[in-house]
């Protein structure tokens, strides 16, 4: 197993939990958008150097975001949370930032 995979699979377990906690077991966040950018953002990158460029990036992209609408539907199971169509935009932005990197990254691998 490569680190990237080891840190993609350790971030996931950790964004899934404390997405999927109530909002009383977490402490006072700073910003939650700037939360969520970050957070898949940085699991992208970690797809972006895992995979090869093209469709497969591409496709791989598409399936965090999935995902992350999928945390987002859960949501609505969890005591004090919902779904939010900010925290869907903000998980998006992360990922179109490295999308539109990607190209850059693969350049220089």
């Amino acid at each position: 197993m490569t680190w990237e995979l080891i840190l993609f699979l350790l971030g996931t377990v950790a964004i899934v939990a404390g997405c999927l906690v109530p909002n009383e077991w977490l402490p006072p966040l700073p910003n939650d958008k700037l939360l969520h950018f970050l957070a898949f953002g940085v699991l992208a990158l970690l797809l972006a150097r895992m995979v090869p460029g093209g469709w497969i990036l591409q496709v791989s992209l598409l399936g965090l975001l999935l995902a992350g609408l999928l945390i987002e539907i859960l949501q609505e199971l969890v005591p004090g949370r919902k779904f939010c169509w900010r925290d869907m935009a903000a998980n998006a932005a992360g990922i179109a930032t490295v999308a539109l990197c990607a190209p850059l990254l693969h350049a220089y691998q």
